[in-house]
Order: structure tokens, then sequence, then C-alpha cells
């Protein structure tokens, strides 16, 4: 099982991923992952909240696909589904909004398929990542840092996040995020390696504060997936034309196949299980 990247691509193009669009600027964005979860047979909630920000208090709404597994304990893959809000332009958001959520709906389509694994996932669209002027600790990361305080004020921060983020490029080429925990970064190049993708998971290193941030800083272990080598990045280019199924594709055969040594490294490092 390892989904398609075409499906991938095709929920970019849909309209089942929001596309042009700005956090909290219209929550009825969120209907649209939703919806297509529900047509999925996977369990929906839908986290709203409103967020202070530079322009007042807006309302966002984080959706969460839940899996189910044999255990309770969570893992999260996620992705922000909203897009940057810009002046002077309508920003598409093809690859940087787009890709992930269209991604993440492929991902729970096929994880749906394979049926319960041994832990519960949460496919969890995030709203607010973008700022929505300039990017600050408090103009930035909205429905990320709220799923995080809720969490920990409930005592059910998961047990690990992998993050995705601009994986839709042509010219694919992800570095090791700086700020990820290593052991989870070596888990997931090691995947690429075995698979023949190595070309396309670099060595470098490249630090970008990202929606895993919050998890890291409430000592959940986490891994951002994220091409921030794009041009188009923040421009009036970042279309539909720039996303490519193959890289899709390419990066959904890794998580796949790196999800089940996750849970192995859990189940070595941390200890036990909260079930």
């Amino acid at each position: 099982m390892v989904g398609n990247g075409e499906t991938a691509a095709r929920y970019v193009g849909s309209g089942e991923v929001p596309g042009a669009g700005a956090a909290g600027e219209v929550i009825e964005l969120a209907a649209l992952p939703l919806a297509e979860l529900k047509r999925l047979g996977v369990q929906v909630r839908v986290q709203a909240f409103t967020a202070e920000t530079p322009h007042g208090r807006l309302a966002m709404a984080n959706v969460i696909g839940v899996l189910p597994g044999r255990r309770t304990d969570v893992i999260v893959v996620g992705g922000h589904y909203d897009t940057k809000w810009f002046r002077d332009f309508t920003f598409v958001g093809a690859n940087d909004g787009g890709s992930s959520a269209g991604f993440l709906l492929e991902l729970a389509r096929a994880l749906k398929a394979a049926g319960a694994g041994e832990y519960t996932y949460w496919i969890t669209f995030f709203d607010g990542e973008e700022a929505r002027e300039s990017w600050t600790a408090t103009d930035s990361l909205y429905g990320s840092r709220h799923m995080v305080r809720e969490l920990t004020r409930q005592g059910t921060l998961p047990r690990a996040l992998l993050l995705v983020d601009m994986i839709g490029d042509r010219d694919l080429d992800l570095r090791r995020e700086a700020y990820s925990t290593p052991a989870l970064v070596d888990i997931v190049w090691s995947s690429a390696r075995g698979l023949g993708y190595g070309q396309y998971f670099l060595d470098q290193a490249m630090a970008v504060e990202d929606d895993h941030a919050p998890f890291l800083k409430a000592g959940v272990p986490a891994v951002d997936l994220i091409d921030f080598n794009y041009p188009p990045w923040h421009t009036v280019d970042d279309t539909l034309d720039k996303v490519s199924a193959r890289s899709l594709q390419i990066v959904g055969e890794v998580v796949v196949d790196a999800l089940p040594r996750i849970e192995d490294w859990l189940g070595r490092t941390l200890g036990g299980t909260r079930r």
C-alpha cells in the first residue's frame, strides 16, 4: 500500500483542497477536506477556534481524519491547508498549501483501505500556518499552536508527528530539516534510500520553522518533510503546473515505508504505551 501520486495531484486541482484563500478568511474552506474525508469513510473531527491575529480575531479550524488503531496512542501525519494572504494579488498556493492537503487526502484513503494498524493515526489539516503579515512567534502556526495547547491541557499529546509541506515541487529536493528529531529524520532518509529515492532526499541540513515546532517544544518527536528550494514560493507563479504527481508519489511511498519504522522506534525508545 503506497497511495497514488496521480490521485494526490488530482486532489490539488479538483477543488477538494482549498487552493486560493487564506487562513480564517472563509471558515467554509474547512468543509472541503472534511467532506472528502467523510466520503472516504474516515472519522472526522473539526477543531474550531478563534485566533488573535494582526487582522483581528479570525475564525479558524483544524480538520482531523481519525484512523483508529489497535491502541489509542496517536501518530499525527499533518500539513497545512491554508494559503498565504496577499493584498496585491491572488495567491493560488498549489504547492504551498495545496500539495500537502492533496497528499493527506490520498494518504487517508490509502491508510483507510489498508485497515487498522497498531497505532491510531490522525491525518491532520492545520489551519493558519501562514503569517497574516510578517512571520513572528505570534503571527504564524496558529492551528498547530492551538492543537498543542489543547492536547497539553488534556494530557493527550501524540507520540510523534510527521509533517509534510511543499512536497509537490517538480524539482523535488528535500533537505534534512534541522529542528526535527534526528532519529525520525534518519528513519525517513533510510526509507528513501531503500526505495531508491536517495537523490531526492539530500543530506544537507536546512532549518525551517513550521507546524512541527509547537510539537517539538511540547516534547513530541517530530520530522518535517519540506522542499524549501522552490522559486515560486509566495509568488503568483505557485500554480498547478508546478505540482508533480511523481513528486507526490515519491514522498508518499517514503512516508508509508517509514511509518512502521517510526512505530518500531517509538516502542524501543519511549517504551510502553498509554493505550
